[in-house]
């Protein structure tokens, strides 16, 4: 059965970012696979991790966008912490750079969704001007 873990808060820890799980349950074991997917309807980003042979998600909402926009400016790895694991979140830079291109001005992932990416990830797209 698929999960869907959401993001309680972002910390930057020893000079690493870290996007922190509040998991109540002790033994999740999370293996990251270095794929991003968007869920537009709930204006998120979802990277995928799998956990007992199946596959779960990491959803990372809007509120969360300005510290994914630090990292891709950074183009630092981060890592998903919870009460008893840590990961790194392998490859999640790659792909959301990929992501956002294909975003930008893409009506298949609806107009609010699109111009709320265009709007929150502005400095990344005007760095990226051709």
């Amino acid at each position: 059965m698929r999960k869907l873990y959401t993001i309680e808060r972002f910390e930057i820890i020893n000079q690493e970012l870290h996007f922190i799980l509040n998991e109540k349950e002790l033994q999740i074991q999370l293996e990251a696979t270095g794929q991003v997917i968007v869920d537009s309807d709930n204006e998120s980003f979802l990277y995928i991790v799998e956990e007992n042979n199946a596959y779960s998600y990491i959803s990372f909402s809007k509120e969360l966008w300005p510290q994914l926009l630090q990292m891709i400016l950074t183009k630092q790895t981060p890592y998903l912490t919870w009460n008893t694991g840590r990961i790194e979140l392998t490859n999640f830079v790659e792909e959301l750079n990929m992501l956002l291109f294909n975003i930008e001005g893409n009506g298949n992932y609806g107009e609010l969704f699109v111009a709320a990416v265009e709007q929150q990830f502005s400095r990344f797209f005007a760095l990226n001007e051709v």
